[in-house]
């Protein structure tokens, strides 16, 4: 099987209401790309797209010099942010709901959900997505809370609605497939705090549809419930595995990297087939975020050429059925692949050359020299998203206890009595004391050390016959996908996740 190139597609670059009221008039992606200034010298700014062809999405004679100029140099597709929001809201959906309509336009495509809220970067919302820095008002106005679209996943009926919405892009010819199945990339999975419950509706949708499933990407972490994960660069290597950082204080801005070291480091991984690689253009989002920005530098053709090479023939070699390239058009990140006034076509040239000649590596040499830095990175990876999960959660629920309020809040508005929690570790223990000042009761407890925990209530192991309850709560945040899988078969209730019931405040 011959690995397909995916190249990562940002929408942004037509006029929409929303980006007119909130970064001024006319504001696209370009607007920020013109505004671009060298903060230091040898600081490569602005960039400027060959042809001055600050194009219009929503024009199709742009989409369709896309289309081509994809095919030419052996990119296999592209895609797409998707940005679908509480109660259905979209923004940035006109270019791919136009290339549904234009058939006539040989794109293939899948979408990446960018699932984050958008807010302003002086919201108190840590997970967010801060578009622009530079344009946003620094003083907000009384009663602003700094958040612009908000992500909110709701209940099976807001399940149902985003996938109803999917559908026809899923049934094109043209969207992208794992053996009939839709490829379909979530780009912040852990912050789903009803994920395992909404991939199960989703499923199950497809069936309804005639669909032969879905095929389900999680980026940057693995998650039992979903097919595949991607390890999107830079954030993946740049996030949890480079630690030669160094400050670019003395240039004037807050991060400089070595671009040549993260893609070194990047391409030291053996995968599985259901494990998808990336590599990147370069990076430099100063055009967003000025002197707070992060530069990489140092990318060059060359360098990119030889990172393609190596994780396309790692790819093939295990079956892996894509590579993705991040990104096409992020020229507000400097990450993209369009021909620009410096480089021109050098960029695209080097993903044509490195098709020729990825296959003439040595791949049993590649394997041996990452051999010994998979295991080790494998448990650093895991071990930071569990803490991830853990900050995550303790930061929602101290914001809630701030607000006079509990997590069981939601609990007792069901009208639920019997109340049985999962895990009584750390979190459930916090969890146990919200039920002392309510009207529930906690009727029993679940954790792997069984009746050595002694409390006012018994304490069962799985492996044990379970009593009723009207639900279960799960105090483990990191592992509640599997957990939610064998708990069901063993109690007939509700259960639910800690960051659910949180979530819920939200």
């Amino acid at each position: 099987m011959e690995t397909k190139i995916l190249a990562l597609y940002l929408p942004q670059f037509h006029r929409t209401p929303e980006n007119d009221a909130w970064w001024g008039d006319g504001f696209t992606e370009w607007t920020t790309v013109r505004e671009a200034v060298p903060l230091y010298a040898g600081h490569k700014q602005p960039r400027v797209p060959l042809g001055d062809n600050y194009y219009n999405l929503l024009d199709k004679t742009t989409m369709e010099w896309q289309a081509n100029l994809m095919h030419q140099y052996g990119i296999g597709g592209m895609c797409f942010y998707h940005y679908y929001f509480k109660d259905g809201k979209k923004i940035l959906e006109k270019p791919a709901e136009n290339l549904l309509k234009w058939k006539d336009i040989n794109m293939p495509f899948c979408f990446s959900w960018a699932n984050e809220t958008w807010a302003k970067s002086w919201s108190k919302l840590q997970d967010k997505n801060v578009w622009s820095n530079l344009k946003e008002n620094i003083k907000p106005r009384e009663n602003d809370d700094g958040i612009l679209l908000l992500q909110d996943y709701g209940d099976e009926k807001q399940w149902i609605l985003h996938f109803d919405y999917l559908v026809p892009f899923f049934q094109d010819s043209r969207y992208i497939k794992v053996n009939g199945k839709p490829v379909f990339i979530i780009y912040k999975p852990q912050q789903i705090s009803c994920l395992t419950k909404m991939v199960e509706c989703w499923r199950s949708l497809a069936e309804n549809y005639g669909l032969p499933g879905l095929h389900l990407v999680s980026v940057n972490c693995k998650l039992d419930c979903m097919d595949a994960v991607l390890y999107q660069e830079p954030q993946y290597t740049g996030m949890m595995h480079l630690t030669k950082k160094y400050k670019g204080v003395d240039k004037g801005i807050q991060n400089i990297l070595s671009y040549q070291e993260i893609i070194n480091e990047s391409v030291k991984r053996n995968i599985h087939c259901n494990e998808y690689l990336c590599t990147f253009p370069g990076y430099d989002d100063t055009p967003r975020r000025g002197k707070s920005g992060t530069v990489y530098e140092g990318s060059t053709p060359e360098a990119f050429k030889d990172a393609l090479k190596r994780i396309l023939c790692i790819s093939e070699a295990n079956k892996s059925p894509f590579v993705f390239i991040n990104a096409w058009n992020e020229w507000g990140e400097t990450m993209y692949l369009e021909p620009d006034v410096v480089n021109k076509y050098a960029y695209l040239e080097a993903i044509r050359d490195a098709i020729k000649e990825y296959k003439m590596i040595d791949y049993s040499k590649i394997k041996n020299a990452s051999k010994n830095n998979e295991e080790s990175a494998l448990l650093y990876e895991q071990k930071i998203q569990q803490y991830r999960s853990y900050w995550i959660t303790l930061d929602k629920w101290l914001t809630v206890k701030e607000s006079g309020r509990k997590a069981i809040d939601f609990l007792e508005l069901k009208g639920y009595k019997n109340i049985a929690i999962y895990g009584l570790g750390m979190l459930g223990n916090h969890l146990m004391l919200e039920f002392n000042s309510s009207s529930m009761k906690l009727v029993y407890g679940i954790d792997g050390k069984g009746s050595s925990i002694h409390l006012d209530f018994p304490v069962y192991t799985l492996d044990d016959e379970l009593p009723e309850a009207d639900a279960v709560v799960v105090s483990v945040v990191h592992e509640f996908d599997s957990i939610y899988q064998e708990l069901k078969n063993k109690v007939h209730c509700d259960i639910y996740s800690l960051s659910e019931l949180l979530e819920d405040h939200y």
